[in-house]
């Protein structure tokens, strides 16, 4: 399997994984990056796979599917363009040779899904690989429009109880701004500054940061830390009314100071 984040917008990635004959997109904003890569390499498009219902992540659906006749599944609660199979966490999906196990990650929509394959073969390695959207960044979190902190809580523990070697693939280049987020909440975090001189160097290529890893997300991004003793003592500083030994309380803190930062 060949794995790629095709630019969308100013900031957006839609992800391609293909077999080199047929191939899966993730969140289509547009049409037209998708219908190009499909052309250039001559791939047939198996199927679309939608996360939630922001219109940078749809905008393309309709558009692709009359070009090549691809089914759609999204998630089972979202307005979302039809015809769509909707789908829930527990469900799965047989795409390219293998299923994709569904997950509930509500907090950034109401019913935010993810996408993850425990066995995909990314060049030659066995490799998980999840599809987060917008719920999961490097870095960081989606912002909370539509739910709350104790449900993003739970949905980035969900997403953290999967392997340590997933490949995790974000529908946006935030990194460098999440990590300097990142450092200001812990500023002597030696995994975080060698990682943002790392993304730093990359982005100086004009290559994307993207896919990280949970392993790496596990180490770096402030909300996926919410019980590490630093980030509670740096959201407790930034907000006084934050409870510490509630994490949905320090990730709400936190949430609502990167939204300021």
């Amino acid at each position: 399997m060949n794995l790629l984040p095709i630019p969308a917008f100013s900031d957006n990635y839609i992800w391609m994984i293909h077999d080199a004959e047929h191939a899966v997109v993730i969140d289509p904003g547009q049409a037209e990056p998708v219908l190009n890569m499909l052309a250039q390499l001559g791939l047939k498009l198996q199927g679309i796979l939608v996360t939630h219902h922001h219109a940078d992540h749809v905008g393309g659906v309709d558009a692709i599917r009359a070009a090549t006749g691809a089914p759609v599944w999204g998630p089972a609660y979202e307005a979302l363009p039809e015809p769509v199979t909707r789908v829930q966490g527990g469900d799965s999906i047989e795409l390219l040779g293998g299923p994709w196990q569904v997950i509930d990650v509500p907090g950034h929509t109401s019913g935010h899904i993810a996408f993850f394959s425990a066995h995909t073969n990314i060049n030659d390695q066995i490799q998980p690989v999840l599809f987060c959207g917008d719920t999961l960044f490097s870095g960081g979190c989606g912002r909370l429009f539509e739910g709350t902190a104790a449900q993003m809580q739970a949905s980035l523990d969900a997403l953290a109880a999967l392997p340590a070697s997933t490949l995790v693939c974000c529908a946006h280049e935030y990194t460098i701004s999440n990590l300097r987020f990142a450092q200001a909440v812990e500023p002597n975090n030696p995994d975080l500054a060698q990682y943002l001189d790392h993304c730093q160097k990359l982005r100086a290529l004009h290559q994307p940061t993207l896919p990280s890893t949970l392993q790496t997300e596990l180490a770096i991004n402030p909300f996926m830390r919410s019980r590490a003793a630093d980030v509670i003592a740096a959201a407790v500083h930034h907000d006084p009314q934050t409870k510490p030994r509630e994490p949905a309380s320090v990730l709400a803190t936190l949430r609502h100071w990167k939204n300021v930062f």
